[in-house]
């Protein structure tokens, strides 16, 4: 048992300031640590199983004697019963650091979510740009009101103030918008970091939220298209267009296909002696494989298109291995100041087959790789109608390529020099 020192008292204990240890009695190893900047605090000097430790407790004169002596008397007597106060306070100050850790663990934002729900997608989407349409839409309209907000409390208040001062003016946008929201909300709630009903959900919760109705302020706008009578004057005049990017244009009026589907077609995809083009489900906007019957005008197209070494494409673009981009048949479209996007050819397909042919709309829709309706249609899309669809776009070729009767009605194209 350690020797108690002399015990002092409260005046004698504020008179100790010569840098030092310095005892003060009362509990065996209770001393005042003066340092050599005149501050002062508490030290008990105990032996613990066969280790001398030095226990803090406290600052003076925050701790004053009296409870000085007390904090030491109960260390000692937490001591003598086989406690360690050191390892004790260690494992206290652990579990404090663990909880810190686990609140922050789960203070996830909506941001946070969303970022992560973004990064988690990205591998799996078509096009890379969809991460940043994604990212950009969000930083715009949601992150200002709802960005740091814990996604366990967002709720059907910070949707409305979102969407309503834009659902007017901005429809389409704000309803991506809207829809993605709803999607990290879903993402965020599986992993159980809030609960409850999605408050972005659109049936049944926002539709009776008093908003004006989408088929008035969010009226679809086609794509900007060449009437059926100007189509053959302005195919004649692509052809005379030198360039990969115009065959690739040619290609995708004859075909009626999307822009991207011609622009990444591979020379394995086609069987020449079939007259068909397999593209796989994976360049698909509908993720569904798909067969487009070949006319002999696209047969004649393809026949006369070079081979380029070092890759399968069709069209291969400029830098060695990479396909044409997205911007490169709008630009043709410019040069030859035509006032339409390559997508507006489908717009033109599709007027054409409805006005001027008896083929029904299922082949039509087929043709585009639509989706044409639930059970009621479903023995059309097993067959999918492709000796009827192959008859459509021989057809096609043959209106494109033949010269409406001249008259008020023809509208002169730009032919190039």
């Amino acid at each position: 048992m350690p020797r108690i020192a002399k015990e002092l008292g409260p005046l004698s204990v504020e008179g100790l300031t010569i840098p030092g240890l310095h005892p003060v009695g009362g509990v065996a190893g209770l001393m005042l640590q003066v340092s050599s900047t005149g501050a002062s605090s508490w030290l008990l000097r105990v032996k613990v199983g066969d280790k001398r430790r030095e226990i803090g407790l406290g600052a003076y004169p925050g701790v004053g004697l009296a409870l000085a002596r007390q904090k030491a008397q109960q260390t000692r007597d937490d001591i003598e019963a086989g406690i360690d106060p050191v390892l004790q306070r260690a494992q206290a100050r652990q579990a404090i650091v663990e909880q810190q850790q686990q609140e922050k663990a789960l203070a996830w934002t909506f941001q946070r979510c969303a970022e992560a729900f973004i990064k988690a997608k990205t591998p799996g989407w078509r096009n890379a740009k969809h991460a940043t349409q994604w990212t950009n839409t969000l930083t715009t309209y949601a992150y200002p009101v709802i960005g740091d907000v814990l996604v366990r409390n967002v709720n059907f208040n910070h949707i409305t103030t979102i969407i309503e001062p834009h659902w007017a003016t901005k429809n389409e946008t704000i309803n991506r918008v809207r829809n993605r929201i709803e999607l990290v909300l879903d993402w965020a709630t599986v992993r159980k970091l809030r609960s409850g009903d999605n408050p972005a959900r659109w049936k049944n919760n926002l539709d009776k939220a008093g908003l004006a109705e989408r088929k008035i302020v969010g009226a679809v706008t086609g794509h900007r298209a060449l009437p059926a009578k100007a189509l053959h004057g302005f195919l004649a005049a692509l052809q005379a267009v030198p360039g990969t990017s115009a065959r690739c244009l040619e290609f995708v009026v004859l075909t009626a296909c999307r822009s991207g589907e011609a622009r990444l077609a591979t020379w394995a995809e086609f069987d020449m002696q079939s007259k068909t083009w397999s593209i796989p489900g994976q360049r698909m906007k509908s993720d569904r494989p798909h067969n487009v019957p070949l006319s002999d005008e696209v047969l004649a197209l393809l026949e006369a298109l070079p081979r380029m070494e070092g890759t399968t494409l069709l069209f291969p673009g400029a830098k060695e291995g990479k396909p044409l981009s997205d911007m490169s048949l709008s630009a043709v479209m410019r040069r030859m100041e035509v006032d339409a996007v390559p997508h507006g050819f489908r717009s033109s397909f599709s007027s054409w087959c409805a006005s001027s042919t008896a083929y029904p709309s299922e082949v039509r829709e087929m043709a585009l790789a639509h989706a044409i309706g639930d059970g009621t249609v479903a023995a059309y899309q097993r067959s999918d109608l492709f000796d009827k669809r192959r008859n459509l776009m021989s057809d096609w070729a043959k209106f494109l390529h033949t010269a409406p009767v001249m008259g008020d009605n023809v509208v002169p194209m730009h032919r190039a020099a």
